[in-house]
């Protein structure tokens, strides 16, 4: 869409990022959700990862929702009615799901909690599907990726003290070891629902542009059968698993491999017709939904399973945490990802060199310094984590290597995550933890380079390509749960992160993939500077 703007329009933009902080606020609060569910409801791992199941099923269900419903009016029903509009209408989606959450906790319920999320997480859907070409919107095409940086870095913040303030709400405090009752979170999401409408209201009545347009779409009905095919399969997948016999790991190793499937024979049909496709005619963006598939589903899958991995005897300490002493180790690991996006951020100005090179040193160090603060303030001993600056410092060296070309970043980054993640799986103790940690360091910069690889060189596509991008987050639902499964069998929770090292493996033969269809192209993206940021 074209907004004609000859510069940024900050204040609408202060506006926008409000929602991205809790986008991130609630995704991250999941963290601290499901041990406190698993322990209260006496579930095993693979139950309890059905929150995070719930509330990233969501964002595929609404994405593929609102393309189909496009589709079949033959009209984008956000470029329709307006971006502003869109996030309008998708906090309401939210408030009515956080409204929701009274009446479950009410009834004790963990089905109706898990209904509650979902319908949080549709609003967000449709709210993330506007934002981020709203954002783009609001200023120079050239400096669109600085503005979706300083976004994400907001998103970032939400996901940091998330866990801190559900943790309050929950337990009273940070270090109280009393068993909470479900009615904690009654309060939590009786503000979310307020705030949620504080922001609704706010936006009514801001002079942010309607981002309106009447642009024709795209037909691409074989790229529409693909995803109901996989949408089908999937609800397929899961009617049979209620009704045989069979054993979760499997049903999720079947569920993992359709979705892969599908998208791969998708990408080879394409090849030898590319008409009826739309975007998915191009392999790098075939390969881009698979690759946020897998990193959506490793980024939430280190800390959803995080809390029941530390409350494990003999993981960290003799009798494993309790529930109130995790936060702090689900909040650094979420504040990892601001580190690294802050540091990613650093390019949003016009440095000299040297200058440049100063500030990718320190900025780091000073969120790590406003993690470590913010925990200390609520409480909570902190000197356990003051070594983690070490893993900090090797992302840093990472980064000026890569010297902001995303290919080189993203291979760097791969590489790193699947040697930490496999010294978190063959040690225990701090070592473990924060090799398990360091893995937000490395995910922080993993969506702005996948968008990057996977929507270049799409021309007229791109926007569609950037919502079946969206829709693979998806991998949130699926990762997660199948790493519980794991946890539940006698390879135990520890081993079960073998899986996010796998992941990041996956990626690294992606981000190749990637690559070699651009290079086809005639495009070299690290000499380019086509950036995008989550």
């Amino acid at each position: 869409m074209q907004i004609t703007q000859q510069k940024t329009n900050y204040p609408a933009l202060y506006t926008l990022i409000t929602v991205f902080f809790f986008w991130g606020f609630v995704a991250a609060s999941n963290g601290i959700l499901i041990p406190f569910c698993k322990s209260h409801f006496s579930l095993t791992n693979f139950e309890s990862q059905l929150l995070g199941s719930a509330f990233y099923g969501a964002y595929f269900i609404g994405s593929l929702l609102l393309y189909l419903t496009s589709t079949v009016l033959k009209f984008d029903i956000i470029n329709k009615i307006g971006y502003k509009n869109a996030i309008i209408t998708g906090l309401s989606i939210s408030i009515l799901g956080a409204l929701v959450m009274i009446p479950s906790t009410n009834a004790d319920s963990f089905w109706m909690m898990l209904l509650s999320l979902f319908i949080v997480a549709l609003g967000f859907s449709l709210q993330q599907t506007a934002a981020q070409p709203f954002a783009l919107a609001l200023g120079p095409p050239e400096t669109g990726a600085h503005r979706l940086n300083l976004a994400g870095g907001i998103n970032s913040f939400g996901t940091t003290i998330g866990p801190l303030i559900v943790s309050y709400f929950l337990f009273g405090s940070l270090t109280s070891s009393v068993e909470p009752s479900p009615s904690n979170i009654n309060t939590l999401y009786i503000i979310l629902a307020t705030v949620f409408a504080i922001v609704a209201i706010f936006f009514y009545f801001s002079k942010l542009p309607s981002g309106k347009t009447e642009e024709m779409l795209e037909s691409s009905p074989k790229a529409t059968g693909a995803l109901l095919m996989m949408t089908f399969a999937i609800l397929a997948i899961i009617t049979i698993g209620n009704f045989i016999n069979i054993s979760n790991v499997l049903l999720l190793i079947i569920t993992i491999l359709v979705i892969m499937g599908i998208l791969l024979l998708s990408n080879k049909q394409s090849k030898s017709n590319a008409e009826g496709w739309g975007a998915m005619k191009f392999p790098q963006l075939v390969y881009g939904m698979i690759a946020i598939f897998v990193y959506v589903g490793v980024e939430v899958t280190i800390d959803n399973n995080f809390g029941s991995l530390l409350k494990t005897p003999g993981y960290l300490t003799e009798n494993g945490l309790e529930e109130s002493e995790i936060s702090k180790y689900i909040s650094l690991y979420w504040g990892s990802l601001m580190i690294g996006r802050w540091m990613g951020a650093i390019t949003v100005f016009n440095l000299k060199k040297t200058t440049k090179l100063i500030a990718t040193f320190i900025v780091p160090f000073i969120a790590f310094g406003i993690i470590i603060a913010s925990n200390k303030l609520k409480g909570t001993d902190m000197s356990d984590l003051y070594a983690y600056a070490i893993c900090i410092l090797i992302t840093v060296i990472a980064f000026i290597i890569a010297n902001d070309r995303p290919v080189q970043l993203m291979v760097t980054v791969c590489i790193l995550a699947v040697i930490s993640m496999l010294t978190g799986v063959f040690t225990s103790g701090i070592i473990s933890v924060y090799a398990f940690m360091a893995g937000g360091l490395f995910c922080s910069v993993m969506w702005p380079c996948i968008f990057a690889l996977a929507t270049t060189g799409l021309g007229k596509f791109t926007s569609q390509g950037s919502a079946f991008l969206i829709m693979m987050i998806l991998g949130g639902a699926v990762i997660p749960p199948f790493q519980g499964a794991i946890g539940d069998t006698s390879l135990g929770m520890h081993f079960s992160y073998i899986i996010a090292a796998v992941c990041f493996a996956v990626l690294l033969l992606l981000t190749y993939l990637m690559n070699q269809n651009i290079k086809k192209q005639g495009i070299d993206l690290d000499h380019s500077e086509s950036q995008h940021a989550h």
